[in-house]
């Protein structure tokens, strides 16, 4: 299958062993102190994901007392920009800003994984969440998520819905979905939430599966409806409408953003670096411009990031394998 459907390495060798590794690490902590430094982000300019990264880099940079700038490396569903740091010199030169699901999906759906998250890369911070919804159209006679399913039940050739693009949460979601209710349903993968809105509003599918922030707009104009949200809460953004786990679906699917850096890069500066990025995401104004897009601010150390991969590979790893769904590569 095509991958647009979808959505460095430990320093050894060389100078005598022993002695090298210490000569290698001090030559990384000098290089990660001064310099410029540039922030992947593996997707398009001028979504929440790269307002993020630009509001970081520009708090980041004093405390780092070096040049950080913001670099959109696309395509692959954000393989191109993890690849690109991935190989990338252990110095601090290079910094990975992506989503969650990229780092623990890709490996997952392709038949050989391009790179190994607790291999290939060091863990800095969790930075924010985004919140995904589920979205029906104004002409769908149901005002709750029961009733949504009731409808459907009563509407079997009225089952499709539209996902952002195959290989991603909404995708699995989905198939979440399918296989609790028990009612066959035909996703419809798109480029992204602007065309699946525009489809429900047409009545050309049933619901779709969207982030919170692009729905919310529709939604207030009353375009469409969110009937159910599949974060563990419900949103500061939208607090009138419940969450899937409240609706009956035993399913929590909100995602991040989080930060990396090349495996075997100096750890006082991804300690440093990590710190950096969570004072930034506490200062008030930061804050604000974040959850004006639909962004939660987060902040962490290291461990908390490793936990939040961990916890949504246990979740995952078991759906997506059920799918059989894979990426050839």
């Amino acid at each position: 299958m095509d991958r647009r459907k979808f959505m460095a390495r430990c320093l050894a060798g060389g100078l005598g062993g022993g002695l090298g590794l210490p000569l290698l690490a001090q030559v990384g902590e000098a290089r990660a102190q001064a310099g410029l430094s540039k922030v992947i982000f593996p997707f398009a300019a001028g979504a929440g994901g790269d307002t993020l990264c630009r509001l970081i880099a520009q708090e980041i940079a004093p405390v780092l007392q070096r040049t950080v700038v913001v670099e959109n490396r696309t395509g692959g569903d954000g393989l191109i920009g993890i690849k690109s740091v991935k190989g990338a010199s252990p110095d601090g030169s290079m910094v990975l800003v992506t989503t969650g699901p990229t780092m623990y999906l890709l490996p997952m759906v392709e038949t050989t994984p391009s790179f190994d998250t607790a291999k290939d890369f060091m863990p800095v911070s969790l930075l924010a969440r985004f919140e995904f919804a589920l979205v029906i159209g104004p002409g769908i006679d149901a005002s709750d998520f029961k009733g949504f399913v009731a409808w459907l039940k009563a509407h079997a050739d009225k089952t499709s819905f539209g996902v952002p693009s195959n290989g991603t949460i909404p995708h699995f979601m989905g198939s979440k979905l399918e296989k609790d209710l028990g009612i066959p349903l035909t996703r419809v993968p798109y480029r992204g939430s602007a065309p699946i809105l525009n489809d429900i509003i047409g009545g050309h599918i049933s619901f779709g599966i969207t982030t919170l922030a692009d729905a919310l707009p529709q939604h207030r104009a009353k375009g469409v409806k969110i009937i159910a949200v599949a974060s563990a809460e419900r949103s500061p953004f939208a607090p009138d409408v419940p969450t899937l786990k409240e609706s009956g679906i035993d399913l929590v699917a909100d995602a991040w953003y989080g930060m990396w850096l090349p495996a075997g890069s100096p750890p006082e500066f991804a300690s440093k670096l990590g710190a950096a990025a969570s004072a930034a995401l506490a200062k008030a104004e930061v804050k604000e411009k974040l959850t004006a897009i639909g962004l939660i601010p987060v902040g962490s150390n290291a461990d908390g990031l490793t936990k939040e991969l961990a916890a949504n590979i246990a979740l995952w790893q078991p759906i997506v394998k059920a799918t059989g769904y894979k990426i050839e590569n």
